[in-house]
């Protein structure tokens, strides 16, 4: 089950932490959005409300007896035709007042200064656009109606009085504030991803170094505990050869003295774990070859008949650490063979080495079992293995070879179940390459 593992259990809580913000964080700014709508609609139906009052007369019985006034007056004997006209003035004035001085403050607080940021139009009754605020370079057409309709209900006002009563309507979109507030969920998860993304790639950081230093510390302690015993051997077998001249006698020592080399090149390998090799330039295909030959000679031992071959398509000198180099070369031929079934017809492990872009090229590839799509991406992570003793060391331990070591890369270029599998270690030929380039991987081993 996904959950069983510690580091699926923190990733489940994480992404659920994230699911959780996200989910609150848009319905809190929903909540927002919406009262800053209602404060936005009462500022939209206060303009409407003094577009609506600066359209009617005022005080319209007081300017009546105002005209009527000067009416008499200008028909008044006896007055002295200056003062009338000076009287006729004044009053001329005090009516013009009455009818202004009520909507000096809406006209120019609401209205002349335009203090509302809020996108607004107004439409007559047949839908034809009379004006608008804070569209800004926008056409005025049809569309910012609909868009308009679809955010906001339209307020209806009545401009004139009597018989002069015409029906508009005021459309009004959202604010800049109300648009921007919008986006902020989305930078607020962005940002909270990217937070607990770099803290996880942190711990994840300092638990594979703890566990490499971990791996360095076994590889090197079994590497120490190996040299005193196989001194001891290289001295029995000195004097096993020194008592003992039949041929036979001669012929065991002589492969016991090679597996005692063999156990010593492994535990230089082990020695060497941890440290930085010395990199020098050489041909692979010999390498190889002696992998190979090793091998072959103790394939009859594990009861399996496999075809091992090699095509190396190019002898250029390559940057590696011979020693580490062949353990990666060993490490992947004995997966291959380990794929295969004992009994299977036609078994063959192919290795092919050439060159591509700045890069040598090894594909080894086997006629096993293939590797099911959803292990692909841990075959290469200690302590995964397929069979039932194994430690899941041998893969781990090349791919820290081929990229730490070599700088280099190494992937499952294709496999296919119940056909075979081929794996593909790209290593620089300069040796100055950080991440190469694969060509076919796929992207979730990269």
């Amino acid at each position: 089950m996904f959950f069983n593992s510690t580091s699926n259990r923190i990733k489940g809580t994480l992404v659920f932490f994230l699911v959780v913000t996200a989910v609150a964080s848009f319905a809190y700014t929903h909540f927002l959005a919406e009262k800053i709508r209602e404060k936005e609609h009462s500022g939209v139906e206060l303009w409407a409300r003094a577009m609506e009052y600066n359209s009617k007369p005022l005080y319209k019985e007081t300017r009546n007896e105002l005209s009527a006034i000067m009416v008499e007056i200008s028909t008044q004997e006896g007055i002295d035709d200056m003062l009338k006209n000076r009287w006729i003035r004044a009053l001329h004035r005090a009516e013009s007042d009455l009818s202004n001085a009520s909507l000096d403050f809406i006209a120019s607080e609401l209205i002349i200064k335009n203090r509302f940021e809020i996108p607004s139009i107004v439409v007559d009754e047949e839908g034809n656009i009379l004006g608008s605020r804070n569209t800004g370079n926008r056409d005025l057409d049809d569309r910012i109606i609909a868009e308009y309709a679809s955010l906001n209900e339209p307020i209806r006002i009545e401009l004139g009085a009597g018989d002069m009563i015409q029906e508009q309507y005021i459309y009004y979109g959202d604010s800049a504030i109300i648009r921007t507030l919008q986006y902020f969920p989305f930078v607020q998860f962005g940002l909270l991803t990217l937070f607990l993304g770099l803290g996880y790639l942190s711990l994840s950081s300092i638990k594979r170094t703890e566990q490499s230093n971990l791996w360095v510390g076994m590889a090197r302690e079994a590497a120490h505990q190996l040299g005193t015993p196989l001194s001891s051997l290289y001295g029995w077998i000195a004097l096993l050869k020194e008592q003992n001249n039949d041929q036979e006698t001669l012929q065991i020592a002589h492969e016991i003295t090679s597996d005692l080399h063999r156990m010593q090149t492994v535990a230089e390998r082990f020695n060497k774990i941890g440290s930085i090799p010395e990199l020098k330039p050489k041909r692979v295909g010999p390498l190889i070859r002696q992998v190979m030959e090793y091998l072959e000679r103790r394939m009859p031992q594990i009861g399996k008949h496999v075809e091992l071959s090699l095509d190396v398509k190019s002898d250029r000198r390559i940057p590696i650490n011979s020693e580490l180099f062949a353990w990666a070369i060993e490490n992947l031929l004995k997966n291959s063979l380990d794929a295969i079934e004992s009994r299977s017809p036609n078994a063959r492990v192919h290795i092919e080495a050439h060159e591509y872009n700045d890069h040598y090229i090894i594909d080894v590839t086997d006629t096993g079992k293939g590797i099911v799509k959803k292990h692909k991406s841990e075959i290469f992570n200690p302590g995964y293995s397929t069979k039932k003793r194994g430690w899941g060391l041998g893969l781990s331990l090349t791919r820290r070879i081929v990229e730490d070591y070599h700088k280099g890369k190494i992937f499952v270029y294709k496999s296919t179940p119940g056909e075979g599998t081929t794996f593909r270690m790209m290593l620089p030929m300069n040796g100055n390459d950080r991440k190469p380039a694969s060509q076919g991987q796929s992207s979730d081993l990269l």
